[in-house]
């Protein structure tokens, strides 16, 4: 993949209420943050990183990421996230003409996720690509052109569409399968007993490695 084809777009706009509120981001597995794992394992795919949350910026100031909050009023989840990376890509980085976006409690990211989805989207002449694993879908796990910004601000703001798939299944999209073993690379921490298994696929990952 080539520098400048695409800036990534971490999404940590959640209410996390199964977590128990807060910023789930930033509960910790392996000692780390979850967002300090997702960003460790963009950053080098990427041209550039943008942090998608709401709130208090502050609470972020350690990740050496710029952050951007919905502009679109209501919490409209994810989608929003995705359109304020997008027109903070399009104002900061207007020769990148892609985004990846992955959600930022995503601990094992790929290390090839950003160049199999560019690759599977020129291969198959599509405006979307998608991660699949284990037959299950990750609609925000996803690259977009920086151009659909404007199509996506409508149906969020004229149709209320707030599902990532409701608005990406209107638009060709390659799909790339990645395995679940030894563990599901898009494994996301939604809950504490999430925390839990996220600690023994790192311990079982670090005595593999050692």
């Amino acid at each position: 993949m080539r520098t400048g084809t695409c800036v990534g777009i971490l999404l940590a706009g959640g209410l996390a209420r199964r977590m128990g509120g807060g910023d789930k981001t930033l509960r910790k597995a392996g000692g780390i943050p979850l967002l300090a794992h997702a960003v460790a394992a963009l950053r080098p795919q990427c041209e550039g990183l943008v942090l998608s949350a709401n709130g208090d910026s502050a609470r972020f100031s350690g990740f050496d990421v710029p952050i951007v909050a919905d502009d679109v009023q209501g919490f409209k989840g994810p989608l929003a996230g995705i359109l304020a990376g997008l027109d903070w890509i399009a104002v900061r980085c207007p020769y990148v003409p892609l985004a990846i976006s992955v959600p930022a409690d995503t601990p094992f990211l790929p290390g090839d996720l950003a160049a199999r989805l560019v690759d599977a989207r020129a291969k198959d002449n599509a405006l979307i690509a998608c991660a699949r694993s284990g037959g299950r879908t990750h609609p925000a796990v996803a690259v977009w052109p920086v151009s659909i910004r404007n199509d996506l601000r409508r149906a969020l703001v004229g149709e209320d569409i707030r599902k990532v798939e409701a608005f990406s299944q209107n638009y060709s999209r390659a799909i790339v399968d990645w395995a679940i073993e030894p563990y599901d690379p898009f494994f996301n921490a939604n809950d504490p007993s999430d925390l839990a298994a996220a600690e023994t696929i790192l311990a079982r990952r670090d005595n593999d490695l050692a």
